[in-house]
């Protein structure tokens, strides 16, 4: 059994949470060396809304500023109602944390802050990150305190990132995680509207609809059987509206911690899927699904031809129908019959 204890404290240390690396070169040094570049602010989009695409043509240095946030929200069924009240691990107050953006060659300055009304160590692995930790181990932070990195954004792509302080599911199950675009250089195909959407399942002690505060089962999450799975559990940023003739990107991730999603928009096709939120090769064309697995992400795209509410899902559908992984997209404007129409038929005597 020794020999595990060792791998179990070797993979610790890796994370950043038995040991507190240095993130190495100051950011002035780093500035001083790199020559001049200009600076700038993240912007930080609440789901289901996105930051603007970056215009500039050259690399500069971005800074984040996100704090982490321990808050009651409500885990809402969006078909039946059904709601219970539990008590959220967060950036920045939301479900998913807030979506941002940089450019291949930006150096990202990170700004972590843990709420003094905290009561536990949190930090943040990027998996847009090249270093110890994605970021974890130069960010173990105390409620009342603050801890920086910086990070060059050498792979462009749509990436998820979230907690990584002891014990790291636990962390990932209450709701720390969210998602970051390294933009490539030329970006991506302008589009009508762009949204923000992650799916994660929560394991609340009591069953779906009971009254009262409820704390968070390891043992559910242990078993992988959650209580609900749903998108954008806990933001409130606005809905996926779009009108016919637009063509409309998601920016999906799955946070996680423990079942991967069959995502599927029922209604539609997805014209373009860069899977993985890979946006180095050629995306998918003609997807009726697409598979993102914990911890990862997908960028699909859709030109809506007809006026419908379209129905987001995991398609393994009992979690959809069941346990609230469900969300629209309202798409307005005059319906084309030779997309779709419904026909009327009459049902022959004596049936």
């Amino acid at each position: 059994m020794s020999h595990l204890r060792g791998k179990a404290a070797l993979f610790m240390a890796a994370m950043g949470l038995m040991i507190f690396a240095s993130p190495g070169m100051s950011v002035a040094k780093e500035k001083a060396a790199g020559g001049a570049m200009s600076e700038e602010t993240a912007i930080l989009a609440e789901a289901p809304m996105v930051s603007p695409p970056i215009t500039r043509t050259k690399p500069a240095y971005v800074t984040v500023e996100i704090e982490t946030i321990e808050k009651q929200i409500q885990l809402k069924h969006p078909l039946t109602g059904e709601a219970v009240d539990y008590t959220a691990w967060t950036f920045n107050g939301t479900v998913p944390g807030p979506f941002f953006r940089a450019r291949v060659g930006d150096t990202v300055v990170f700004h972590l802050k843990n709420n003094a009304a905290n009561k536990n160590i949190h930090s943040i692995d990027l998996h847009a990150v090249t270093g110890q930790g994605g970021g974890a181990s130069a960010s173990q932070t105390t409620p009342g305190s603050e801890n920086t990195f910086s990070w060059k954004a050498l792979n462009p792509g749509l990436y998820v990132y979230h907690c990584a302080s002891k014990h790291i599911p636990t962390h990932i199950a209450n709701g720390m995680y969210g998602m970051v675009f390294v933009q490539p250089e030329k970006g991506l195909p302008k589009v009508d509207r762009e949204y923000y959407v992650v799916q994660g399942e929560w394991y609340p002690a009591g069953k779906r609809g009971d009254k009262g505060l409820q704390p968070f089962s390891k043992e559910k999450a242990l078993d992988e059987h959650p209580e609900y799975v749903l998108f954008n559990a806990a933001s409130a940023g606005g809905k996926l509206e779009a009108k016919v003739g637009e063509t409309v990107r998601l920016f999906v991730g799955n946070g996680g911690p423990n079942l991967t999603s069959a995502f599927h928009v029922i209604g539609e096709i997805f014209d373009s899927v860069y899977p993985e939120g890979a946006v180095g090769s050629e995306p998918h064309h003609n997807v009726q699904t697409t598979v993102i697995p914990p911890g990862g992400s997908a960028i699909v795209e859709m030109k809506f031809q007809t006026a419908a509410n379209y129905i987001l899902v995991d398609h393994a559908i009992f979690r959809a129908i069941d346990k609230g992984g469900v969300a629209i997209i309202a798409v307005t404007g005059e319906g084309d019959p030779e997309v779709y129409k419904a026909i009327k038929n009459k049902i022959p005597a004596g049936h």
